[in-house]
């Protein structure tokens, strides 16, 4: 059985807190359903208190896109999540995983230790496990998981409501679609996929990216783009969900006016 679509933005507070107000109601205006904010220190106020704002004064659902486990201790950031989870009233998804690419010399820089990807895994659990703990039986928080390799995949299928697959630069189509196939065929998840590139833009805070090149990655067919044409983009979206089981797309904030006759058209069906 197909998934609904559901549709969401990674909008981070890239200049002052009133133009991101006002992106965030024209978010809420067009028919998203989500937003959704990076972790990454220095790029924009911390994303539990900023998303808390944007839902008091929306009715969007808020996530982290992803929590970086390395960066806090497994019960913060369950804490932290499951005080979401009822400040929102339900409306809060955690989005969590190993950490970008790189972050060992952020973790440096902020005087963390670097752990090795089992520790790092290991802690994604201990963060669900605590979660689930402060939820209890009448709160359930949606838990998003962004995996790779086939341990994530397996700790995923086991504790995610939603999973994104973490896809790397020489990622063909095909390496990511059978992961994805073989993930749905375990258990009934939702799939989840960031699209950075829409048409000839990239997502602000994947700018710096070595792998989104447009016109590559429009040559090469790849998942992590769509194009700017409605028409086109819907008729695409809705292929990734017949062939691969793709409901929820995320784009980036710079592709919300362009994207949002697919929105409306696809949202909830």
């Amino acid at each position: 059985m197909s998934r609904a679509f559901r549709f969401g933005v990674v909008a981070a507070v890239a200049a002052d807190v009133r133009s991101w107000r006002d992106q965030v109601h024209r978010i809420a205006d067009l028919g998203y359903s989500t937003l959704l904010m990076p972790d990454v220190p220095h790029w924009q106020p911390a994303p539990a208190p900023a998303l808390a704002m944007a839902a008091a004064q929306t009715n969007l659902r808020v996530g982290t896109w992803v929590y970086a486990s390395p960066l806090r201790p497994a019960w913060q950031m369950a804490w932290e999540a499951h005080s979401m989870t009822v400040l929102t009233e339900g409306r809060f998804e955690m989005g969590i995983g190993t950490g970008r690419p790189g972050i060992e010399d952020l973790l440096r820089e902020l005087g963390l230790p670097v752990e090795p990807p089992g520790s790092r895994l290991a802690r994604v659990r201990e963060t669900v496990t605590g979660l689930r703990d402060l939820d209890g039986p009448a709160v359930h928080t949606p838990v998003v998981m962004a995996v790779r390799g086939p341990k994530a995949q397996a700790l995923a299928l086991e504790v995610a409501d939603t999973v994104t697959i973490a896809s790397m630069a020489d990622d063909g189509r095909d390496a990511i679609t059978a992961m994805a196939r073989a993930l749905r065929q375990q258990r009934d998840l939702e799939l989840a996929l960031h699209v950075p590139v829409v048409g000839d833009a990239v997502a602000p805070f994947m700018a710096s990216a070595r792998d989104t090149d447009p016109a590559a990655m429009r040559a090469a067919d790849s998942l992590a783009y769509l194009p700017a044409d409605p028409a086109a983009a819907a008729e695409e979206i809705q292929r990734r969900r017949e062939e691969i089981g793709y409901s929820y797309f995320i784009v980036g904030s710079h592709a919300v006016e362009a994207l949002a006759p697919v929105v409306a058209e696809l949202a909830g069906t």
